[in-house]
Protein backbone atom coordinates (compact mmCIF):
# COMPACT_ATOMS: atom_id res chain seq x y z
CA UNK A 1 0.00 0.00 0.00
CA UNK A 2 1.23 3.62 -0.90
CA UNK A 3 2.07 5.91 2.03
CA UNK A 4 1.30 9.27 2.67
CA UNK A 5 3.64 12.11 2.82
CA UNK A 6 4.11 14.23 6.07
CA UNK A 7 0.97 15.44 7.27
CA UNK A 8 2.09 19.34 6.86
CA UNK A 9 3.79 18.97 3.33
CA UNK A 10 -0.40 17.18 2.74
CA UNK A 11 -1.71 20.59 4.06
CA UNK A 12 0.55 22.72 2.19
CA UNK A 13 -0.15 21.63 -0.97
CA UNK A 14 -3.87 21.48 -0.37
CA UNK A 15 -4.21 25.27 0.87
CA UNK A 16 -2.02 26.04 -2.58
CA UNK A 17 -4.57 24.27 -4.67
CA UNK A 18 -7.78 25.88 -3.35
CA UNK A 19 -6.19 29.15 -3.26
CA UNK A 20 -5.32 29.07 -6.70
CA UNK A 21 -8.83 27.79 -7.47
CA UNK A 22 -10.74 30.54 -5.34
CA UNK A 23 -8.30 33.19 -6.61
CA UNK A 24 -9.19 32.26 -10.28
CA UNK A 25 -12.78 32.10 -9.48
CA UNK A 26 -13.42 35.60 -7.61
CA UNK A 27 -11.18 37.12 -10.11
CA UNK A 28 -12.89 35.90 -13.20
CA UNK A 29 -16.43 36.57 -10.92
CA UNK A 30 -15.05 40.31 -10.34
CA UNK A 31 -13.79 40.76 -13.61
CA UNK A 32 -17.17 40.02 -15.30
CA UNK A 33 -19.14 42.25 -13.34
CA UNK A 34 -16.76 45.18 -13.82
CA UNK A 35 -16.65 44.46 -17.97
CA UNK A 36 -20.63 44.58 -17.42
CA UNK A 37 -20.92 48.16 -15.51
CA UNK A 38 -18.49 49.45 -17.24
CA UNK A 39 -20.25 49.74 -20.88
CA UNK A 40 -22.70 51.94 -18.47
CA UNK A 41 -20.33 54.29 -18.07
CA UNK A 42 -19.43 54.81 -21.67
CA UNK A 43 -21.14 57.20 -24.39
CA UNK A 44 -23.76 56.39 -26.13
CA UNK A 45 -21.64 56.30 -29.68
CA UNK A 46 -19.25 53.80 -28.35
CA UNK A 47 -21.73 51.27 -26.42
CA UNK A 48 -22.41 48.84 -29.42
CA UNK A 49 -18.87 47.85 -30.33
CA UNK A 50 -17.77 47.93 -26.37
CA UNK A 51 -20.73 46.13 -25.70
CA UNK A 52 -19.68 43.58 -28.15
CA UNK A 53 -16.62 43.03 -26.95
CA UNK A 54 -17.45 42.84 -23.78
CA UNK A 55 -19.89 40.25 -24.10
CA UNK A 56 -16.77 38.31 -25.96
CA UNK A 57 -14.76 38.80 -23.16
CA UNK A 58 -17.24 37.68 -20.28
CA UNK A 59 -17.92 34.57 -22.39
CA UNK A 60 -14.64 33.43 -22.35
CA UNK A 61 -14.39 34.29 -18.84
CA UNK A 62 -17.68 32.32 -18.24
CA UNK A 63 -16.05 29.32 -19.92
CA UNK A 64 -13.15 29.37 -17.67
CA UNK A 65 -15.32 29.21 -14.89
CA UNK A 66 -17.52 26.77 -15.90
CA UNK A 67 -14.45 24.55 -15.60
CA UNK A 68 -13.75 25.25 -12.52
CA UNK A 69 -14.85 22.31 -10.12
CA UNK A 70 -17.28 23.33 -7.51
CA UNK A 71 -17.65 26.66 -8.75
CA UNK A 72 -21.03 27.76 -9.64
CA UNK A 73 -20.35 29.05 -12.85
CA UNK A 74 -23.98 28.63 -14.23
CA UNK A 75 -25.19 31.12 -12.62
CA UNK A 76 -23.08 33.66 -14.48
CA UNK A 77 -24.55 31.99 -17.36
CA UNK A 78 -27.64 32.51 -16.53
CA UNK A 79 -27.06 36.36 -15.97
CA UNK A 80 -25.26 36.63 -19.26
CA UNK A 81 -29.08 35.35 -20.63
CA UNK A 82 -30.90 37.59 -18.64
CA UNK A 83 -29.24 40.83 -19.26
CA UNK A 84 -28.91 40.25 -23.29
CA UNK A 85 -31.31 37.65 -24.50
CA UNK A 86 -32.15 35.84 -27.06
CA UNK A 87 -29.31 37.56 -29.34
CA UNK A 88 -26.69 36.14 -26.70
CA UNK A 89 -28.08 32.41 -25.98
CA UNK A 90 -26.10 30.44 -28.74
CA UNK A 91 -22.85 32.22 -27.76
CA UNK A 92 -23.83 30.87 -23.79
CA UNK A 93 -24.65 27.24 -25.22
CA UNK A 94 -21.21 27.59 -26.86
CA UNK A 95 -19.40 28.85 -24.15
CA UNK A 96 -20.57 26.54 -21.61
CA UNK A 97 -19.98 23.56 -24.41
CA UNK A 98 -16.60 24.71 -24.37
CA UNK A 99 -15.88 25.13 -20.40
CA UNK A 100 -17.14 21.65 -19.63
CA UNK A 101 -14.76 20.43 -22.71
CA UNK A 102 -11.81 22.24 -21.58
CA UNK A 103 -12.71 20.41 -17.85
CA UNK A 104 -12.95 17.20 -19.58
CA UNK A 105 -9.82 17.62 -21.53
CA UNK A 106 -7.79 18.55 -18.29
CA UNK A 107 -9.01 15.62 -17.01
CA UNK A 108 -7.36 13.50 -19.47
CA UNK A 109 -4.15 15.39 -19.42
CA UNK A 110 -3.61 15.46 -15.79
CA UNK A 111 -0.86 12.78 -14.96
CA UNK A 112 -2.07 9.57 -13.34
CA UNK A 113 0.95 10.16 -10.39
CA UNK A 114 -0.02 13.93 -9.87
CA UNK A 115 -3.94 12.02 -8.91
CA UNK A 116 -2.28 9.55 -6.57
CA UNK A 117 -0.31 12.49 -5.04
CA UNK A 118 -3.91 14.24 -4.30
CA UNK A 119 -5.19 11.09 -3.11
CA UNK A 120 -2.52 10.63 -0.60
CA UNK A 121 -1.94 14.37 0.64
CA UNK A 122 -6.10 13.70 1.76
CA UNK A 123 -5.31 10.73 3.15
CA UNK A 124 -7.08 8.33 0.38
CA UNK A 125 -4.84 5.79 0.79
CA UNK A 126 -7.22 2.87 -0.90
CA UNK A 127 -7.73 5.79 -3.47
CA UNK A 128 -4.08 5.90 -3.95
CA UNK A 129 -3.45 2.41 -4.21
CA UNK A 130 -6.13 2.12 -6.64
CA UNK A 131 -4.30 4.60 -9.10
CA UNK A 132 -1.80 2.24 -9.36
CA UNK A 133 -3.61 -0.08 -10.32
CA UNK A 134 -5.26 1.02 -12.82
CA UNK A 135 -2.51 2.68 -14.25
CA UNK A 136 -1.29 -0.01 -16.52
CA UNK A 137 -4.70 -0.51 -17.50
CA UNK A 138 -6.22 0.81 -20.95
CA UNK A 139 -10.12 2.11 -21.96
CA UNK A 140 -11.53 -1.30 -22.23
CA UNK A 141 -9.50 -2.50 -19.08
CA UNK A 142 -10.87 0.13 -17.07
CA UNK A 143 -14.09 0.06 -17.89
CA UNK A 144 -13.98 -3.75 -16.86
CA UNK A 145 -12.48 -2.76 -13.45
CA UNK A 146 -15.29 -0.39 -12.93
CA UNK A 147 -18.18 -2.90 -13.76
CA UNK A 148 -16.60 -5.25 -11.65
CA UNK A 149 -16.16 -2.70 -8.92
CA UNK A 150 -19.80 -1.74 -8.80
CA UNK A 151 -22.18 -3.27 -6.28
CA UNK A 152 -24.41 -5.81 -8.30
CA UNK A 153 -26.58 -5.96 -11.06
CA UNK A 154 -25.78 -1.99 -11.45
CA UNK A 155 -22.04 -2.15 -12.67
CA UNK A 156 -22.98 -3.05 -16.07
CA UNK A 157 -26.02 -1.13 -16.52
CA UNK A 158 -24.46 1.88 -15.15
CA UNK A 159 -20.96 1.50 -17.32
CA UNK A 160 -23.35 0.42 -20.97
CA UNK A 161 -25.24 3.71 -20.11
CA UNK A 162 -22.43 6.23 -18.67
CA UNK A 163 -22.98 8.85 -21.18
CA UNK A 164 -26.74 9.51 -20.31
CA UNK A 165 -25.96 9.45 -16.80
CA UNK A 166 -22.91 12.12 -17.18
CA UNK A 167 -25.91 14.26 -18.79
CA UNK A 168 -28.07 13.55 -16.14
CA UNK A 169 -26.02 14.53 -13.76
CA UNK A 170 -25.11 17.75 -15.29
CA UNK A 171 -28.50 18.78 -15.25
CA UNK A 172 -29.41 17.74 -11.82
CA UNK A 173 -30.17 20.67 -9.30
CA UNK A 174 -27.68 20.81 -6.59
CA UNK A 175 -24.70 18.89 -8.57
CA UNK A 176 -22.80 21.67 -7.23
CA UNK A 177 -22.01 18.66 -4.35
CA UNK A 178 -20.52 16.50 -6.55
CA UNK A 179 -18.16 19.00 -8.39
CA UNK A 180 -20.93 20.88 -10.21
CA UNK A 181 -20.62 20.64 -14.56
CA UNK A 182 -16.44 21.24 -14.50
CA UNK A 183 -16.39 18.81 -11.09
CA UNK A 184 -18.40 16.16 -13.26
CA UNK A 185 -16.89 16.84 -16.60
CA UNK A 186 -12.90 16.89 -14.86
CA UNK A 187 -14.04 13.56 -13.08
CA UNK A 188 -15.38 12.08 -16.77
CA UNK A 189 -11.67 13.05 -17.90
CA UNK A 190 -9.84 11.58 -15.30
CA UNK A 191 -11.49 8.24 -15.73
CA UNK A 192 -10.15 7.47 -19.00
CA UNK A 193 -13.73 5.78 -19.60
CA UNK A 194 -15.20 8.63 -21.52
CA UNK A 195 -14.03 8.66 -25.03
CA UNK A 196 -13.53 12.23 -26.59
CA UNK A 197 -16.17 12.41 -29.40
CA UNK A 198 -18.99 11.06 -27.57
CA UNK A 199 -18.42 12.94 -24.56
CA UNK A 200 -18.35 16.12 -26.67
CA UNK A 201 -21.82 14.88 -28.28
CA UNK A 202 -23.01 14.25 -24.56
CA UNK A 203 -22.07 18.33 -23.28
CA UNK A 204 -23.32 19.49 -26.66
CA UNK A 205 -26.88 17.78 -26.10
CA UNK A 206 -26.87 18.11 -22.01
CA UNK A 207 -26.61 22.01 -21.67
CA UNK A 208 -28.80 22.63 -24.97
CA UNK A 209 -32.33 23.18 -23.12
CA UNK A 210 -31.89 26.42 -21.21
CA UNK A 211 -30.47 28.19 -24.23
CA UNK A 212 -32.88 26.94 -26.66
CA UNK A 213 -35.68 28.14 -24.71
CA UNK A 214 -34.11 31.32 -23.87
CA UNK A 215 -33.25 31.61 -27.55
CA UNK A 216 -36.82 30.93 -29.29
CA UNK A 217 -38.97 31.87 -25.94
CA UNK A 218 -37.19 34.67 -25.01
CA UNK A 219 -35.08 35.14 -21.24
CA UNK A 220 -38.82 35.52 -19.49
CA UNK A 221 -38.74 31.87 -19.58
CA UNK A 222 -35.84 31.52 -17.20
CA UNK A 223 -36.67 34.52 -14.68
Amino acid sequence: MPVPPPLSHSLLRIALRLAVVVAIAVAANALIHELMALTDRLPEARRGPAQAAILVAALAIYAVLIALPFVPGIEIGMTLLLMNGQSVAPFVYAATVAGLSLAYATGRLVPERSLRRLALDLRLVSLGHLFDRIAPLGPAERLDHLRDSLPGRFGPVLVRWRYVLLAVLINTPGNGLLGGGGGLSLLAGLSRAFLPLPTLVTFALAVAPVPLLVWFLGPDIVR
